[in-house]
């Protein structure tokens, strides 16, 4: 009824509403009021345990105060009194460094040495944050992790780490259950990278000796080819192991969270204060195990401002030629480590002094050495010394520059071969002497297209650069390569001066000039700018055979 009543409208639906209500009191007995609970005061109107104002404050528990309770206090104070008054006892670290195998004796590594926290620099306010989740998150998993590497090496240097790698004796299947985060690459050594947004934390296991043996249930022997070089190295092994599998002994150090030591497994320290670059190992066999680590010698020996042990520089020059048996894509990763980390002049003239230039770059060792302090060499180095420049000053650098500077001059020489010997024009001459050029380095080092591309764009434009009259000159710069190659024309002016200094002198002005200026430079070239034509072949009459009479 009180529904319906609800749903009409006006003075009627008041009246029905209250003439039911009183019909209803009017049935059932009056029910006594509920007391009004008296409203609190400000003393007793204050927040509850819980913290929440407006509830009424939550009654606390009251211990009856007998005998047990006072004893258990005074126990408590007691135990409180005794935990301030005796010193806290040291973390005890002697069982907190790497499980070393007692029966492991090392023929390549010397005594190991701990240094402890006190007696290095390394602070993990220097170390990636997410590098500390990796290695905290492996200990905690029951495995052994450590820093290992380069980093190490940097930031005794005081220098700032690219990045940093960790080992562990889990294997990449272990490490990738305990990170979600985390996919495995690697073909040669299976690898796990732990992916933090842009940061990448590579983790490696412990490596092993490649015994020669049958492989094991789970884990694949490693295979080396017939020169010695290491094929297939998915072989786990210990911490020493993986130390003597090192290459360099500046590189054989460890650092762990645990104990916050640093262990020196074979006189990285000492090698680090002598600024010296020593394999760790026999030389030959180190080098053919991997043929990279000559490479990689030089690079650190520029890098660190150290010098080559004389035992890891005697054997290069003999055994660079092994670098032929190195995958060209990875040949091109270390090119660019070489030539694009601020160092490429320094490194170029190692490789060329320990006969390396001659196994990567054969056509530019050729033309180096009928012109040994020309022209050829002052391109390359004016080009290698400002790229070093712009890496000093955070500028953008590309391979592609840094090529078609190397491999100018024998493109060059190709093209007047091919114009002598076939009789070919310019433009056809130099297309097929680029691709030649191009082609052998690419089976050498594999550059990718997208730089070829960009060298082939290069070495065209230089012709066209001398094509200046009419809207020419407008048009070239309105090409999207035209500012690499008049950089490029530029260093070309530099080593070789006449008249193609002139011509690069006067683009500089046309650049830098507004249009009305340009307009003037244009029209004191006069003829200067203009291609000769060449004189059209006149064609021989062609004599018409007298039509045959007819009969």
């Amino acid at each position: 009824m009180l529904d319906f009543c609800r749903k009409l409208t006006g003075k009627k639906a008041k009246a029905i509403t209250e003439a039911v209500v009183e019909q209803t009191d009017s049935q059932q007995p009056a029910a006594a009021a509920p007391e009004r609970r008296p409203r609190r005061t400000n003393v007793e109107y204050q927040r509850n345990d819980n913290g929440r104002p407006g509830r009424p404050p939550r009654e606390r528990f009251e211990r009856n105060k007998d005998s047990s309770y006072q004893g258990d206090r005074s126990r408590h104070d007691s135990h409180r009194d005794t935990q301030r008054d005796t010193p806290r006892p040291r973390r005890d670290t002697s069982n907190l460094g790497p499980k070393l195998n007692p029966d492991h004796q090392s023929a390549i590594l010397p005594a190991l040495r701990v240094i402890p926290r006190d007696q290095h620099n390394i602070s993990r306010k220097d170390i990636s944050p997410n590098a500390l989740k990796v290695l905290y998150r492996l200990n905690d998993a029951g495995f052994e992790a450590y820093l290992v590497g380069g980093c190490i090496r940097d930031l005794l240097l005081g220098l700032i780490p690219k990045d940093f790698d960790v080992v562990t004796n889990a294997t990449p299947d272990e490490v990738r259950a305990v990170f979600k985060n985390c996919r495995l690459i690697g073909r040669r050594f299976r690898l796990a990278h732990v992916v933090f947004g842009r940061e990448v934390i590579e983790v490696a296991t412990f490596r092993g000796h490649h015994s020669g043996g049958e492989e094991e249930e789970n884990i694949p022997a490693g295979v080396r080819s017939d020169h010695g070089q290491i094929l297939r190295d998915n072989v786990y092994g210990t911490i020493e192991e993986d130390a003597e599998r090192r290459d360099f002994s500046i590189n054989a150090l460890y650092y762990s969270v645990r104990d916050f030591a640093i262990y020196d497994f074979a006189n990285g320290v000492e090698a680090i204060q002598q600024r010296k670059i020593e394999l760790i190992g026999d030389p030959e066999t180190r080098y053919r195990e991997d043929p990279v680590r000559i490479l990689r010698a030089i690079r650190f020996a520029t890098k660190l401002n150290m010098d080559l042990a004389p035992a890891t520089a005697a054997l290069i020059p003999e055994l660079a030629v092994l670098l032929k048996n190195i995958p060209a894509a990875r040949l091109f990763d270390e090119s660019l480590k070489l030539l694009m980390a601020g160092k490429a002049f320094d490194n170029f003239v190692m490789m060329r002094d320990l006969g390396i230039l001659k196994q990567l770059l054969p056509q530019v060792h050729k033309v180096l050495k009928q012109d040994s302090e020309g022209k050829v060499f002052h391109l390359i180095t004016n080009a290698l010394q400002d790229t070093d420049e712009r890496v000093a000053q955070d500028k953008p650098v590309t391979p592609a520059f840094i090529y078609a500077a190397l491999l100018w001059y024998p493109v060059e020489l190709r093209m007047q071969t091919l114009l002598i010997e076939s009789g070919l024009n310019d433009i056809d001459a130099l297309n097929i002497a680029m691709t030649e050029v191009l082609d052998d380095l690419v089976r050498t080092i594999g550059i990718p297209k997208r730089f070829t591309l960009v060298v082939r764009d290069l070495w065209s434009l230089q012709g066209r650069l001398s094509k200046r009259a009419g809207r020419r000159a407008f048009k070239l710069m309105e090409l999207p390569k035209f500012r690499g190659a008049f950089d490029f024309m530029q260093l070309r002016a530099k080593a070789e001066g006449g008249q193609l200094a002139e011509l690069a002198l006067w683009w500089q002005q046309f650049v830098n000039a507004d249009d009305a200026e340009r307009e003037e430079l244009v029209l004191d070239l006069g003829k200067e700018g203009i291609e000769p034509r060449k004189p059209r072949r006149k064609r021989k009459p062609v004599r018409r055979k007298p039509a045959a009479d007819q009969a």
